[in-house]
């Protein structure tokens, strides 16, 4: 598997209101890619070729693994998750929040502060995890102070798209809406 995406890739935006503890983000659309990757031949699997995209787009990655089971968000780093193998019910936006499915080749970008919670899934699921250079995530299942909220509002933008690099939707629907 190279490390291609699509010519055209699918991506969808919406935004999230709070919901109970869970800020979301009120500036900052999610945005859903679906079905990224080209399959080539020269070996590799589907999760090194999330993990170049991503390095090759300025979105170091740093880690393989699952999504947690439970309600959470990061109030410290926008964060891109890219489904390498399997398939995952994922509840974004917090409890009762809206349920995705992603399936092998999907990846969805959340602006901090964004819930999201694995619901259920199929399969052996891999998931690539990654993350803005110099952006360090937190796990918080509670609240933000009136401070914490105003810190994670003020993250710096990244600078390209984490799928699509200088062409993607991030610098569109992100850098527009500051």
């Amino acid at each position: 598997m190279q490390a291609h995406t699509r010519d055209t890739v699918h991506a969808e935006a919406f935004r999230l209101s709070p919901r109970d503890w869970v800020p979301n983000n009120g500036h900052l659309p999610v945005i859903l890619y679906r079905d990224v990757l080209v399959s080539k031949s020269g070996g590799g699997s589907r999760a090194d070729a999330f993990e170049a995209i991503f390095t090759r787009n300025g979105w170091p990655p740093k880690w393989r693994n699952s999504i947690f089971d439970y309600h959470h968000f990061h109030s410290s780093a926008h964060e891109v998750l890219a489904v390498a193998a399997g398939t995952a019910d994922v509840i974004v936006g917090g409890p009762g929040g809206r349920v995705v499915h992603m399936e092998t080749g999907d990846v969805i970008l959340l602006p901090a502060g964004t819930g999201h919670c694995l619901a259920s899934s199929s399969g052996p699921l891999c998931v690539i995890g990654a993350y803005p250079p110099g952006q360090q995530w937190d796990i918080r299942r509670d609240a933000l102070n009136d401070d914490e909220r105003r810190a994670m509002e003020a993250l710096p933008f990244p600078h390209s798209d984490p799928v699509l690099g200088a062409r993607g939707p991030l610098t569109d629907k992100w850098l527009n809406a500051a």
